[in-house]
């Protein structure tokens, strides 16, 4: 017996210590002067003219499927199931209603968070995306629902009290009311749990372990989102299901970004701090690489993209191409100085790169291929600003979605 522990001590120390050695070797490159020579594929090689770009976008769109996010399941169109409501209520001093539907998806139960102007007696446009920590912690109020599946790095624990409105400085809630917009939002995890659980729970569990080109949790998320779009588009909930903004913000500006490409009614698809995976160049090999991202986190992608780890150069395809796959509708791409990791300057040469194809589209595309000053912004078709301050969504960042969106929605 004590031989057999003896045993297991050693592996033990010798998984952790080999870990530990893995997480050592990883020096993320911080310096331009060492990203590595690169070529972009062309998005728009073969492409003679506006009519034959749809061509070419389908090859792209399942060239990405294929090798980086995965394909996705067929959604058979029917009606979104719902499930019990709560009472609606009012905030902000009666300037915005509150209502919390569920909508039933894949053996999920998903519970909105839908924040509308109070006066309109319209649809209005309305922002979609996922929260990080539940639907509590958007807002502090007490008659929104805590988070039922509640899942930290595979560990299960209880919505708390004190944690409601905890992110509500990322939301901008009063700006997007005061602006006339509605803002829908849910929590990822009710979709997925966010840790690497061999796809066994959320919206997995129904359609079984992925194969390797097919989808991960990425391409789970923008599944779902897609799903509360046909739930805006069949019920009358006061969102104009035609002008909807998708934003996401880290690996939910992954999720945005691919939401917008695998599905293009989504009118307006903002990127915020979305780095590697998102709008960031990966054959840079600048802050986050794909062997890191594949590393931390294996289930965000399909199996097939893990050959590129530690080998972008074999990549045939870059970021700038996914940001292709938005045009002609208007994408707002934002970075932060301080967040080096997601790479900054990544994210505006794959705008840079994309920024023909909306071109040959007839829009405007990027204002400049100069990299705007520090809070300032440039928004043509694709808009783009670097801000003060770390990984995060701020009111800057929100004041400018919002003007974006007044201009396109």
């Amino acid at each position: 017996m004590r031989r057999y522990r003896s045993t297991l001590t050693l592996a033990f120390l010798s998984l952790l210590f080999t870990g530990l050695h893995a997480q050592e070797k990883f020096v993320a490159n911080y310096d331009e002067a060492k990203v590595p020579k690169y070529t972009l594929a062309d998005p728009l090689e073969g492409v003679t003219d506006a009519a034959s770009w749809k061509a070419k976008r389908t090859e792209i769109l399942a060239l990405f499927e294929k090798e980086m996010f995965g394909r996705s399941p067929k959604y058979d169109g029917g009606k979104i199931a719902v499930g019990d409501a709560l009472p609606p209520f009012e905030i902000l001093g009666g300037k915005a209603k509150v209502s919390q539907p569920v909508i039933k998806v894949a053996g999920q139960d998903l519970r909105l968070l839908v924040i509308l102007p109070a006066v309109s007696d319209k649809a209005v446009p309305a922002f979609l995306g996922y929260n990080f920590g539940g639907n509590h912690t958007v807002f502090k109020d007490q008659r929104i629902a805590l988070a039922q599946s509640w899942m930290k790095d595979g560990k299960a624990q209880n919505a708390k009290e004190e944690d409601r409105g905890k992110s509500a400085s990322r939301w901008g809630i009063d700006r997007i009311i005061n602006a006339g917009y509605g803002l829908v939002t849910l929590y990822y995890a009710d979709v997925d749990p966010d840790f690497h659980d061999g796809f066994k729970n959320g919206i997995f569990a129904k359609h079984g372990v992925p194969k390797a080109d097919e989808w991960g949790s990425i391409a789970g998320w923008a599944w779902g989102l897609s799903r509360v779009l046909d739930y805006m588009e069949q019920t009358p909930m006061g969102v104009d299901a035609k002008k909807v903004a998708v934003m996401g913000h880290s690996r939910l500006g992954k999720t945005s970004l691919w939401a917008g490409a695998t599905d293009e009614r989504f009118a307006l698809v903002i990127s915020n701090n979305s780095g590697c995976g998102g709008a960031a160049l990966s054959k840079r090999v600048f802050g986050e690489t794909v062997g890191r991202i594949t590393n931390s986190f294996p289930h965000w992608f399909c199996g097939n993209y893990n050959k590129y780890a530690n080998n972008e150069s074999a990549l045939t395809f870059d970021q700038h191409m996914l940001i292709a796959l938005m045009a002609p509708r208007p994408l707002y791409v934002a970075s932060a100085e301080e967040d080096q990791w997601a790479d900054p300057h990544g994210e505006f040469l794959s705008c840079v790169a994309a920024d023909p194809v909306y071109r040959l589209l007839g829009t405007e595309g990027l204002p400049s291929k100069e990299m705007p000053k520090v809070n300032e912004t440039m928004q043509g078709h694709i808009a783009y600003h670097i801000r003060t301050g770390k990984h995060d969504v701020t009111g800057f960042d929100w004041e400018q979605y919002i003007k974006f969106a007044k201009k396109h929605l």
